[in-house]
């Protein structure tokens, strides 16, 4: 069975950010994976300005309309994507609900600033029937599962120390990283503020803080995103040393081998092998998990749930740095 699904907001996540790329090679909105993934029709986009609208159905064919009441009668849609700025996300989930009742809500990260919003989100949802997801979308790459599955076989063995580098906020980007931690390593323990920071945008925290999970410890830094953009992270094993580079789009393991040279010491191999990942197609990779979650197979789509825990562990610390 095909879903139809609209889109609420073209900015960049929406529509923007692989508009004028190869279709081929890159999917990095909403828009390009709905509309390419078998599983799925767009139906149409909301946004409250006209140029949008309108680059919107030039580029996909399709009807665009400026309010959620308008398009949701004129289109009914099983699946429902909100792509707003985040301080409008609950707001957008209530038009929506007023006005549908589709089988899922896929909302974007984080899924609210403020952690009541948050928990009346996900309350909303539920007691509609409707499954809520939020777009943490590293969490559906291949590349990321496999080291999923390596650190629960154990051939990434615990307990890690590691190293993110984050910038745009905490709970705007540092949230994708604190999430797909929590993917990998198990529960948020505690955590220790190391330096305070300072505001992002006057309103986004950007504290460095060592976090611990249940596999290990990683420190969060933050970095300068008006000077360039810069999200890594380094995670070191007893087997040895896992680099994820570029966002993602590289990704690196070095095992651990007898050093050739001396005699009773361990050293990583210099030749590392490069996992192979699909942050090329990272919201298609979203998009396919989207089609078990409907059918009720297993999938690491982040849910409503488990992105309030990823929120109220980052409020916690939040709550220390002030």
């Amino acid at each position: 069975m095909v879903e139809t699904c609209m889109i609420i907001g073209l900015g960049q996540i929406g529509m923007g950010y692989d508009l004028i790329l190869d279709p081929a090679k890159a999917v990095y909105t909403h828009a390009r994976a709905f509309s390419t993934h078998p599983a799925f029709k767009l139906a149409g986009a909301i946004d409250p300005v006209k140029a949008q609208r309108d680059l919107f159905k030039q580029h996909y064919g399709q009807p665009a309309y400026a309010d959620i009441a308008s398009a949701l009668k004129a289109q009914p849609a099983s699946v429902v994507v909100i792509a707003t700025p985040t301080a409008q996300h609950n707001l957008a989930l209530k038009e929506v609900l007023a006005h549908s009742s589709p089988k899922v809500v896929l909302c974007e990260k984080p899924l609210a600033y403020d952690l009541l919003e948050a928990r009346e989100m996900v309350a909303a949802c539920k007691n509609a029937g409707v499954l809520l997801y939020c777009n943490y979308m590293r969490r559906a790459d291949p590349g990321a599962i496999e080291i999923k599955v390596r650190l629960e076989s154990g051939k990434i063995a615990a307990p890690v120390k590691g190293v993110v580098w984050y910038s745009k906020g905490f709970l705007h980007n540092g949230s994708h990283f604190f999430n797909l931690l929590e993917f990998w390593l198990g529960p948020f323990v505690r955590a220790k503020i190391l330096d305070a920071g300072r505001l992002w945008d006057n309103q986004d925290p950007e504290p460095d803080v060592q976090v611990e999970f249940e596999r290990g410890k990683v420190v969060f830094m933050a970095a300068w995103e008006e000077s360039f953009s810069h999200y890594t992270i380094e995670l070191l094993s007893p087997s040895g040393r896992l680099r994820y580079e570029q966002g993602g789009r590289a990704l690196a393991w070095q095992s651990t081998h007898a050093d050739p040279n001396i005699a009773g010491y361990e050293i990583l191999q210099m030749e590392p092998e490069m996992v192979a990942n699909g942050m090329c197609r990272y919201q298609w990779h979203v998009a396919d998990q989207l089609v078990n979650a409907l059918a009720d197979k297993p999938h690491t789509l982040s849910t409503g749930s488990q992105s309030l825990v990823t929120l109220e562990a980052m409020q916690q610390i939040i709550n220390q740095r002030e």
